[in-house]
């Protein structure tokens, strides 16, 4: 095993330990609530079943949340809602309901929901280099619902029980102890091998009716593959739209083979490029500002005010919903918020059943920094954890640490985290940058090379730049045609 994929099966393992612990729904500050304003509903007739439609309501709030709130992009909305309106009349479909959601994170991600819920991520749009490609995208997903393949996977079990699982596959804890339940082991879009590959034909096929190119599905999972191998040294990437729709060449054979039976050999049908180009001009890139920015070891919330620090060992990011940090020598932390009454208290929060395996005679009360603040210890047969949480502004937010050992270090890792958090300053502000997606529009002399460089400022940002526009070092530029870059505002 090579040293990133160490890290991150480490990560993968910790985070889970973290997850074993919790019994409540949780996420990070500033998520935005589901609006219906905020979705984009497509033919509003009524469906054929109304329990799938039961279903998606109820646990809509809940990707939403778990998956950093709705973005908000008019032009992007816009751009998906007439691109789904084409596919559902080419798939015979007009009046199915479906409601598009944009989901502000940067995974890489769209699935579907009983009752015609189609989600796709900001992440997803900044990967894609063209309509026909995010047309394919849709297509597939619109093919899950249109296939019943949601009620084919529920007819084998109980509907709550299965619900519980799929949800389980966006929120990432234990079903026997969070509602929210493991999303590393069962994902939204973890359908049959069987029923991915009818996905991809009939989405190849309405996609093509629809007259956007039909070779555009294997364009985009060559994509994928590739956006994955450069994101293998990230930590978890479980649970992702690249996990659940592996694109295997035996795959992308199939859907080139598919694209040429029905409709020919690659050059017909629409691609819309300038199109898509204009669509996603503007998009945020990375990490969301609503859901706090990483700084080094610092993790800054923007929007909320405040900031704390890890200790030198750990290694911050943002995922599923939280801040986790990962230490090398076997440690974990997990930073977010939960909805307490104002009434309750710190240390009666820490004893109220959220923790699995707290030990009651630990929890005392503190401060630091002007806060109010609780702490306490848990054990499991594997895990020791020290458990910390904070009230800021009326909402509570907690610190989960992790180890196999519960030793002098971890201790001191943990008390130092927590002391660490505070009211941020101007400069602590200052620090948090959005990156966002522009175009640019390459000139007789220009080649993949020459703009790749615009984005060498970023980490890793020259790669980024041949992944994002599907291009290899050494490639020539079509003269006039745009292509993007990230850039720093």
């Amino acid at each position: 095993m090579s040293m990133a994929s160490g890290i991150k099966a480490l990560a993968a393992l910790l985070a889970a330990a973290l997850m074993v612990l919790l019994a409540a729904c949780s996420s990070l500050p500033g998520v935005a609530p589901s609006h219906p304003a905020d979705t984009i509903p497509i033919a509003q007739a009524p469906s054929d079943d109304p329990e799938e439609d039961a279903i998606g309501a109820r646990e809509h709030p809940r990707i939403v949340a778990s998956y950093g709130g709705i973005y908000s992009d008019r032009q992007a909305e816009i751009m998906i809602a007439r691109i789904v309106g084409r596919l559902l009349a080419a798939a015979d479909q007009p009046n199915q309901k479906f409601t598009v959601t944009i989901l502000d994170t940067a995974e890489v991600n769209a699935f579907a929901l009983p009752g015609g819920y189609v989600y796709v991520t900001r992440g997803i749009l900044a990967l894609a280099s063209d309509t026909s490609e995010i047309a394919a995208v849709l297509a597939h997903e619109i093919a899950h619902v249109t296939l019943k393949h949601a009620r084919a996977r529920t007819n084998r079990a109980k509907t709550d029980e299965i619900v519980d699982k799929v949800i389980s596959g966006v929120f990432g804890a234990d079903t026997a102890t969070d509602q929210a339940s493991n999303r590393s082991k069962m994902s939204l879009a973890a359908f049959s091998q069987q029923q991915e590959l009818a996905a991809d034909k009939e989405g190849i096929l309405t996609s093509g009716r629809a007259g956007y190119d039909p070779h555009a599905a294997a364009r985009f999972l060559g994509a994928m593959g590739r956006f994955a191998h450069f994101s293998q040294g990230d930590a978890d990437q479980e649970g992702d739209f690249l996990s659940s729709h592996p694109s295997t060449p035996d795959r992308i054979q199939k859907a080139i083979e598919t694209a040429r039976s029905f409709f020919g050999a690659p050059g017909l049908g629409e691609t819309d490029r300038e199109g898509y180009m204009a669509g996603i001009e503007g998009l945020a890139f990375g990490d969301s500002p609503a859901q706090g920015a990483i700084s080094g070891r610092r993790y800054i919330n923007p929007t909320l005010k405040f900031t704390f620090e890890v200790p030198q060992t750990y290694t911050l990011q943002i995922s599923k919903g939280a801040v986790v940090g990962v230490a090398g020598e076997g440690e974990a932390v997990r930073f977010d918020s939960a909805e307490v009454p104002a009434t309750m208290g710190l240390e009666d929060y820490l004893k109220s059943g959220w923790i699995a395996g707290l030990q009651p005679q630990t929890v005392r009360r503190e401060s630091a920094n002007g806060y109010d603040m609780a702490t306490g210890t848990a054990v499991t047969p594997q895990w020791n954890f020290r458990v910390a949480v904070v009230r800021h502004e009326g909402r509570v937010y907690r610190f989960i640490f992790a180890s196999r050992f519960d030793n002098a270090g971890f201790a001191k890792a943990a008390e130092a985290t927590l002391r660490s958090f505070r009211a941020a300053t101007a400069k602590d502000l200052a620090l948090v940058k959005q990156l966002v997606v522009r175009s640019v529009t390459a000139g007789p002399l220009d080649t993949a090379d020459s703009l790749a460089r615009r984005m060498s400022g970023l980490g890793r940002g020259t790669d980024l730049f041949y992944i994002l526009n599907n291009l290899y070092p050494g490639d020539t530029l079509i003269t006039g045609q745009r292509y993007k870059i990230v850039t720093v505002e």
